[in-house]
């Protein structure tokens, strides 16, 4: 099975100050002159994480998204965790979507986005990719250009071709009509537990009427880890892994997602996948890369023995690339 991934490519540059952003004598009056701690440039955006992941993971998943000429060294990054870019579209006139985000020493955060060619992602469809070779099992709808969500979901479902629905932090900038057109009919559904509130408002459609429409509704819960609910079934828990240490949790839901999503290509429960999703994202957690976070087979396998006990560890390590 090949999987496309469609969604976000970014880079984001984290700058650290000293003292707190809401101190005057900190940020100083008027103009700002700001002198910055440190500065870490980091390749992400929702797409380009999940599909990193599943190109680790051997899967060679298919990119999906919009990006500017100063791609090229991002792109071979990418090339180089086994990610199919065929889908890629590198605009002619605008930079690749980045963002500058500032944090001061109690961790609050100021955000500044550009969305740079993401709308061109528009401008892609799947099927030319899916007809050269043989159709695709499975395209993840991450979140990006909320327009570009919404084509590539009705693309979906006019191919015939099964979708899982991310929306991810786009949820807040939908209508409730294209909350309701990227999650209808979706075999799969990705929710933070503190997006719950807003979808069901969003679409107007309580817990009963949204696993009427999908398959399988995966709700992350952090660290005390995942909830899978399914239509007539008992939720399914699953513990989270415990990280050695915690870092930037940029990218540990998107290390869940490859996880889960490549449990669903091997034919696991969902159970498995998401027991394999949150190793990966422990992984991350620990990392400060969103996207090469460590990932040695033998190390791995110990933390799900530990976690889910000789069974999961067996038939995940079988699966993993050594």
């Amino acid at each position: 099975m090949r999987i496309a991934v469609t969604g976000a490519i970014a880079t984001d540059r984290v700058l650290t100050v000293a003292g707190r952003l809401t101190d005057g004598a900190a940020l100083g009056r008027g103009t700002a002159a700001v002198r910055a701690e440190t500065l870490r440039t980091r390749r992400g955006g929702a797409g380009a994480n999940i599909a990193a992941g599943l190109g680790r993971l051997a899967l060679r998943p298919l990119l999906a998204g919009a990006v500017g000429k100063d791609f090229t060294d991002y792109g071979r990054s990418l090339l180089s965790y086994g990610v199919d870019l065929e889908l890629v579209r590198v605009s002619e006139e605008l930079d690749t979507a980045s963002a500058v985000e500032i944090r001061d020493a109690e961790d609050a955060r100021l955000r500044l986005s550009y969305e740079g060619a993401q709308p061109e992602s528009r401008r892609i469809t799947l099927l030319p990719a899916a007809r050269r070779i043989g159709g695709l099992g499975l395209v993840v709808v991450a979140a990006g250009d909320v327009e570009a969500m919404v084509r590539h979901t009705e693309e979906c479902r006019r191919l015939g071709i099964p979708f899982a629905a991310d929306p991810g932090d786009r949820l807040s900038r939908l209508t409730p009509r294209q909350a309701r057109e990227l999650v209808d009919g979706a075999r799969y559904a990705f929710t933070d537990e503190f997006d719950v509130p807003l979808l069901r408002e969003l679409t107007g459609w309580d817990e009963a009427e949204l696993l009427g429409r999908v398959g399988t509704w995966v709700v992350t819960r952090g660290l005390r880890g995942v909830a899978i609910v399914r239509h007539g079934r008992p939720a399914a828990r699953v513990e989270a892994v415990r990280a050695e240490q915690e870092g930037d949790p940029s990218g540990t839901s998107e290390a869940f997602r490859a996880g889960f999503v490549a449990g669903a290509v091997w034919g696991w429960c969902a159970e498995r996948g998401a027991q394999l999703g949150c190793a990966l994202a422990a992984a991350a957690l620990e990392s400060p890369d969103a996207q090469g976070y460590p990932l040695v087979r033998e190390r791995l396998t110990a933390r799900i023995r530990c976690a889910y006990g000789p069974e999961a560890a067996e038939q995940i390590a079988a699966k993993l690339p050594s």
